[in-house]
């Protein structure tokens, strides 16, 4: 007897209202397919990057609730978007001071999730790249040409 395999990705399910629940790996499978976008991981959570800026990823903070994606946008655009729809977009106290908004991924559809990857690509790619941050050589180790440029 041969058996039927689902046809659904394992990463989606579909929620009591219907919507489908998408999860982390939509966001990044979606989101790799963008130019230059890069999957990595900042403070142990994954994000996705652009020219070395983060444009989404997990949020970390314990402020932020559980199944919630974190995406770079504009302060104007995230105010507009939470007093819009509070049900899917909001922030928390420890992100009000950054240009993000919190997306409970639950409350999308994966047509509202790519918009959002695209807004937030797009946003954070018309910035310059990121600089590489110049570090001192720890004691013991053997110094870099950056560090040895900065000592002569």
């Amino acid at each position: 007897m041969i058996r039927s395999r689902k046809t659904r990705p394992r990463s989606v399910r579909l929620q009591p209202d219907g919507r489908s629940g998408l999860t982390f790996a939509d966001v990044r499978r979606f989101g790799l397919t963008l130019p230059n976008a890069e999957d990595t991981t900042a403070w142990g959570s994954p994000m996705l990057k652009v020219n070395g800026r983060i444009f989404a990823g997990i949020p970390i903070n314990k402020d932020a609730e559980p199944g919630s994606v974190m995406f770079i946008v504009d302060f104007a655009a995230r105010d507009a978007m939470i007093e819009e729809q509070p049900d899917i977009y909001y922030t928390a106290p420890h992100y009000e001071s950054y240009a993000c908004v919190l997306v409970r991924l639950s409350r999308v559809n994966r047509d509202m999730l790519e918009d959002l990857l695209r807004m937030s690509h797009r946003h954070v790619s018309s910035k310059p790249p990121q600089r590489r941050r110049i570090t001192k050589a720890r004691k013991g180790t053997k110094a870099t040409s950056r560090s040895r440029s900065k000592r002569a």
